[in-house]
This record gives C-alpha cells, structure tokens and sequence, in this order.
C-alpha cells in the first residue's frame, strides 16, 4: 500500500527558515546537491519511526509558488498514479520529472485542493 514517505517545505528564505526550524524543533539541514537549493532535513534519529524531509527555495513569483508543506507518497509505478489521480477528480500540478540517483516524482493535486507529491523509486533516474 502506498505511504508518505517524506515531506517538503518550500520557503522564500532558506536560511530564516533553517534557523526557524532548528531553533523551533531541533531539526538538522544538509545541502543536498548543487544544481539546485535543496536541503534535506532529518526530524529524529535513524532509529526511531517517522519520516524525514526537504526543503526548497519556493520558484515563482511571490505569492505564487507552493505555500505548504508537502507529503511525499511513495508509488510503484508513478504513470499508473498519475492516471489515478486524474480518473478520480485530481489534477496533476507538476507532471513527472526526474530526481537524479532518487527515482521520478510528480506533484498532484487531489478534489480539496490539497497538493502532494508521488514518488517511484529508480536510481537510474537522471
């Protein structure tokens, strides 16, 4: 059965945010990567249960880009999930694309208007 598996934060200020975050619940950031201004974010140890996440510095104009956090679901077969998404009355926000040496992710919008994101897992993606 498909389950979040990690969340996002998009922010206009990276490193307010950070500290916000750090100072508020102890969370930890790392860079991750170059060709973009992402971090990920460890919430609790590797041993106990929950999930970790990311954050990202918000695209678009102010105002405009994603203003939640959002939830990751982890899916076998991201096209599959995608069409259910659409027969079922969601929309689908930002279409496939890939996450180098992660898998294939797409942003999707359900009947509430709540956006959220599904994963497929490829290490080969690029």
């Amino acid at each position: 059965m498909p389950r979040v598996i990690h969340f996002e934060v998009h922010v206009d200020n990276p490193q307010r945010a950070m500290a916000f975050y750090m100072k508020t619940f102890g969370w930890k950031f790392k860079r991750w990567g170059t060709e973009m201004e992402y971090w990920t974010i460890q919430t609790l140890p590797p041993s106990d249960p929950g999930i970790n996440g990311g954050m990202i510095k918000r695209a678009g104009p102010k105002g405009m880009g994603i203003q939640t956090f959002i939830c990751t679901i982890d899916v076998p077969d991201l096209e599959e999930y995608v069409g259910k998404v659409m027969i079922n009355g969601g929309l689908i926000m930002k279409p496939k694309m890939p996450i180098p040496g992660i898998g294939w992710m797409a942003y999707a919008k359900d009947t509430e208007g709540n956006v959220f994101g599904m994963l497929q897992e490829d290490p080969s993606a690029q």
